[in-house]
């Protein structure tokens, strides 16, 4: 006997809202679980069986994997904590029904979410969704429940923030369907939540330095919303694609001195490259937070979630207006059980992959902090510093700078990078965008017997390399160029986790093995083709 995958369903009229799932989809395939339930950049191709970020439902063991800036594919231990979590929902399910089972794990992964972040349960609610992006959608809505309808999102980052967000910020349709499976368009306004934006870059004309006047800049923005009547959404960055985090803390304190009323930050950190304690100290602040468990913990994309401090949930209205413009977006069990009034304008659906996703996410997150904060912070160092070296040693790779902010005092081990975007040149000039692109999918692609070359070179071409996409850079008179990223993530850290010391060293030393072969092959792909012949090879593998 065969079960149809899960399929996403078209919204029905209906004053019941009735529950939207039924058991038989659990018995789906774990890999139809994991990637249903998102927008379009959650769609496998029929032959490569990935998605957009070269992952796929099910663990890749053999790709060297440093993409954890962008996606991961899920790992064996995620996989396997996502087939017991199926068979214990099922389990709920036959005893008290789907939609009750679902519910009561979905409240329960809130305050396992909050416990693993070490944030207080009063203190903080948590809005599950499927991505980042439908995040950014969330906090517009409380934001223009709580400052009022005139309001302007003000994005600092708009050049190192995802895609999507340029159409979220104004309060536009970012896909062509969402993650309830309703068909809408792109960039058309969404009902109750079209507004200004603003967008703050923070590069500077050279496209690889951060600019210097981002805080003047900041200021600025807002005092001008301001003076015209109008009230702010301030959408900070911690961390960028290229690992920045911007404005500076002196220019926080001032916003709230100047403006305690009139402005809601909104705190970029799906990247989650950020230490526990800095992040309570968002929420202390009554920041709202965005974030993901799929990019530094590696959890499978996409999931996504806002921190609310509670003392901000409370003032939400709850009102229909305010949900009106989300109920093609979320569903009732996104939001907290106490937010009773919100939860009952949404229609009660089973979003089996989200769901699933963010089992995987916190099965990763709970690894990771399971291993002593020394190690931690000694094998981000020393792979950082690894990464480093390769990108300096390396005749092709040009590093970009860190950016600005990453050394407070509440930044434990993050004080130490994780991303490192460099640009590449090839016979003394930078690769163009395009190029760029071409590149990073070749990289992913088993050449061994493709390319010319001697036993050991096809060794080497032989590697799946996984890297972060592309981060296209403006440069004032030249040619867009872009950044790829080698990035260490919080499952290199857990996997090379281990009691006895040696086996730990030689686990570290192995993943630097890994990144120095992937440096490798972005050498020998210049030194072999020319950019016709890699984009023949990336469109006809």
């Amino acid at each position: 006997m065969t079960f149809a995958a899960p399929r996403l369903q078209l919204p029905e009229n209906s004053a019941s809202r009735p529950f939207r799932g039924a058991l038989r989809d659990l018995f789906a395939t774990l890999d139809d679980l994991l990637a249903c339930g998102g927008d379009s950049r959650l769609m496998l191709d029929p032959i490569s069986r990935l998605n957009d970020y070269g992952c796929g439902p099910a663990p890749a063991p053999e790709t060297l994997s440093f993409a954890s800036s962008t996606a991961s594919s899920i790992s064996e231990r995620g996989y396997e904590r996502a087939g017991l979590a199926r068979e214990e929902l099922m389990r709920s399910a036959i005893a008290a029904g789907l939609e009750e089972a679902l519910e009561d794990r979905i409240e329960t992964m809130r305050e396992e979410l909050k416990a693993l972040l070490t944030l207080p349960e009063a203190k903080v609610d948590v809005v599950f969704s499927p991505s980042g992006t439908d995040s950014q959608l969330h906090a517009l809505a409380l934001a223009r429940s709580l400052l009022g309808p005139r309001l302007v999102s003000i994005v600092i980052g708009s050049d190192q923030t995802g895609s999507g967000t340029a159409y979220t910020a104004r309060g536009r349709h970012f896909s062509r369907f969402t993650a309830n499976g309703v068909v809408v368009r792109k960039d058309t306004a969404i009902a109750g939540l079209e507004g200004a934006g603003v967008a703050l870059p923070l590069s500077d004309a050279t496209g690889v330095r951060s600019r210097s006047d981002i805080d003047g800049a900041v200021l600025a923005s807002i005092e001008a919303a301001v003076a015209g009547g109008r009230r702010a959404l301030l959408q900070i960055m911690d961390a960028s694609k290229l690992g920045w985090r911007a404005p500076s803390d002196a220019c926080l304190d001032e916003i709230a001195r100047r403006w305690p009323a009139e402005v809601l930050v909104v705190v970029d950190a799906c990247q989650m490259r950020l230490s526990r304690r800095r992040l309570a100290s968002y929420l202390d602040r009554g920041y709202l937070v965005l974030i993901t468990g799929s990019k530094f913990f590696g959890g499978p994309a996409f999931s996504g979630a806002l921190l609310v401090p509670s003392a901000l949930s409370q003032a939400l209205d709850g009102s229909e207006e305010m949900a009106a413009g989300l109920v093609d977006y979320a569903s009732r069990s996104d939001w907290p059980g106490r937010w009773s009034r919100l939860r009952s304008f949404f229609e009660s659906r089973a979003n089996l992959g989200q769901w699933l996703r963010w089992e995987v996410a916190l099965e990763e997150i709970r690894a990771y902090h399971q291993v002593p904060v020394a190690f931690r912070a000694m094998a981000l160092r020393e792979l950082g510093a690894g990464i480093e070296s390769l990108i300096t040693l390396s005749p092709s790779l040009r590093p970009i700078c860190a950016g600005t902010g990453m050394t407070g005092a509440d930044d434990e081990e993050f004080s130490e990078a994780t991303i490192f975007p460099f640009t590449i040149e090839r016979q003394g000039r930078s690769l163009s965008a395009t190029d760029c692109r071409v590149l990073y999918h070749a990289l992913a692609q088993d050449l061994g017997e493709v390319i010319a070359g001697s036993r050991p070179d096809r060794a080497v071409l032989a590697r799946r390399c996984l890297l972060g996409q592309p981060v296209r850079i403006e440069r004032q008179g030249l040619e867009p160029t872009a950044a790829l990223r080698l990035c260490v993530g919080a499952r290199l850290v857990t996997e090379a986790w281990s009691t006895d010391a040696v086996m730990a060293a030689r686990s570290l030393h192995r993943e630097l093995d890994h990144i120095a072969e992937t440096v490798a092959k972005i050498e020998l792909l210049l030194a072999h083709t020319d950019v016709t012949q890699l984009t023949e090879l990336s469109d006809g593998i």
